[in-house]
C-alpha cells in the first residue's frame, strides 16, 4: 500500500506539491491525473525517495523507500517516456528489469498474468 500524508515541496518561493494526500491500497491499479505541471511528478520523486519533500509523509508498505528491504524488488516506477527502448515490448521491458534486480522469469510472468 502507498500512503502520502500533507506531502509538500517548494523549490523557493515556488510550491511544486501542495498538502498532497492519498492512499493506493494493495492489489489495485491507481492512475495519477493532473495537468501538466501540477506536480505528479514530483510527488512521485518524492515517494521514490528521488528528492527530499519540504514536509509530509510518503510511504510504501509503511515504510520509506529508503527504508524497505530490496525496495526493487517491491516497487516498479517509470517516471518519465523514452527510458525503455522504442521497439521493446512491456514484456521485454520486465524481463530487463528482472535481470536487473535478480528477479525470476516466473515473477515476470506473474506480473503479466496478473495485470492481464
Amino acid at each position: 500500500m502507498i500512503e502520502v500524508r500533507t506531502l509538500t515541496k517548494w523549490y523557493g518561493s515556488v510550491t511544486a506539491v501542495d498538502g498532497a494526500t492519498f492512499t493506493a491500497a494493495a492489489g489495485r491499479v491507481t492512475g495519477f491525473l493532473g495537468l501538466n505541471g501540477s506536480g505528479k511528478t514530483t510527488c512521485l520523486r518524492m515517494l521514490l525517495g528521488l528528492i527530499r519533500p519540504t514536509s509530509g509523509t510518503e510511504l510504501i508498505n509503511g515504510r520509506r523507500y529508503r527504508d524497505l528491504p530490496e525496495p526493487l524488488r517491491q516497487v516498479g516506477a517509470v517516471l518519465e517516456q523514452g527510458i525503455s527502448h522504442p521497439g521493446q515490448t512491456g514484456r521485454a521491458h520486465l524481463i530487463s528489469h528482472a535481470i536487473l534486480t535478480d528477479a525470476s522469469y516466473a515473477r515476470v510472468e506473474e506480473l503479466i498474468a496478473y495485470v492481464g
